[in-house]
Order: structure tokens, then C-alpha cells, then sequence
């Protein structure tokens, strides 16, 4: 695989494709970072984006599949 493949996020992906928003990617990573520190169970950018409402599982996938 070619070094673009690995440097491609979830998140900017899923900004490309026009799922969501970067601020909302922005405040999932806020979230992440958040529950990180305070030693809550890890969850992926992915998850919390379907969990804001704001992606569908489908899209998740769909994003994945580019990863």
C-alpha cells in the first residue's frame, strides 16, 4: 500500500465524502480526548459520530472500506 493510504483519518474521509462536518469531527475528538482522560472505555472516532447523530452506520462502513 502506497504511504497517502496510511496518512488518510477517519475523520478526514469522512469530511470528503460529506457524512459530516470538520467541526464535528473537531468536537468527536474532543469527546475522544475527553473520555480518554478521564480513563472511560476507548471509543473510535466512527462510534462517537453515530452516537452524536450525525452518521449512520452505513457511512461508518463506507468509510472504513476507504481506510
Amino acid at each position: 500500500m502506497s504511504k497517502e493510504h496510511f496518512e488518510k483519518r477517519f475523520g478526514v474521509i469522512a469530511v470528503e465524502k460529506g457524512f459530516v462536518t470538520a467541526d464535528q469531527v473537531i468536537e468527536a475528538m474532543k469527546i475522544q480526548i475527553k473520555e480518554d482522560v478521564e480513563k472511560s472505555q476507548h471509543r473510535l472516532i466512527g462510534e462517537i459520530l453515530v452516537s452524536m447523530g450525525v452518521m449512520t452506520s452505513s457511512h461508518v462502513d463506507e468509510v472504513l472500506e476507504d481506510l
